[in-house]
């Protein structure tokens, strides 16, 4: 039973993720460094975010089986049902806030900030289930586990390798930069904190 509350808890955290990423991508001012390049793909290939998302995803696993070989165990095979429902989650979620076009700069801002905040939470609930993982944090942690590297430096790596990928693939395609922006960069910097945030905050809390 606890362990079906901890699933419980992963699949609402996964879809407040979602909704924080659909949030941020609304406020045009680019979006998270891991949906970076799904984005930029779904703004130039007739496939939606959620697809993008998805293939990207599959692809993390797919390196994380050649990473890892023998390591890799079943429980990393539990990421490709995740993967799909959360592409299908951003995809819902899009949908949802169809009606969300932030107009000035501030609204754009305010509509950042409000995901940032939403994926933060949906992040925390996600490391307070403790049961799996998205591919993106499940790559960073088999490169840390093969070479010894140190977590922190290489989530900020792989995320700036992510909006560095997905800034060139903007400009390739229309010679500019579209779906990466400074809201890139601000959700980068602010979403582990926020999620740190609600860990200290929550669980001061009594029970």
């Amino acid at each position: 039973m606890k362990k079906l509350k901890r699933y419980l808890i992963f699949f609402i955290g996964l879809f407040i993720n979602s909704l924080g990423v659909s949030l941020i991508t609304k406020a045009n001012l680019g979006t998270s460094p891991i949906s970076s390049i799904p984005y930029v793909l779904s703004l130039n290939f007739p496939f939606t975010l959620g697809e993008f998302t998805i293939f990207f995803s599959l692809l993390l696993i797919l390196l994380q089986l050649l990473i890892l070989r023998r390591n890799f165990k079943l429980e990393h095979a539990l990421q490709i049902p995740i993967s799909a429902l959360f592409g299908y989650f951003i995809d819902l979620t899009m949908v949802l806030l169809k009606f969300l076009h932030p107009n000035t700069y501030f609204s754009c801002v305010v509509s950042l900030l409000i995901g940032c905040a939403v994926l933060g939470f949906g992040v925390y609930l996600e490391v307070l289930a403790d049961v799996a993982m998205l591919p993106g944090e499940s790559f960073v942690r088999a490169i840390v586990a093969t070479w010894d590297t140190d977590f922190g430096i290489t989530k900020i790596v792989f995320d700036v390798s992510m909006s560095v990928t997905a800034a060139a693939l903007s400009v390739y395609f229309v010679h500019g930069l579209e779906g990466v922006r400074e809201g890139t960069i601000i959700a980068a910097l602010l979403v582990g904190f926020i999620a740190r945030l609600f860990g200290r905050v929550l669980s001061a809390q009594p029970a």
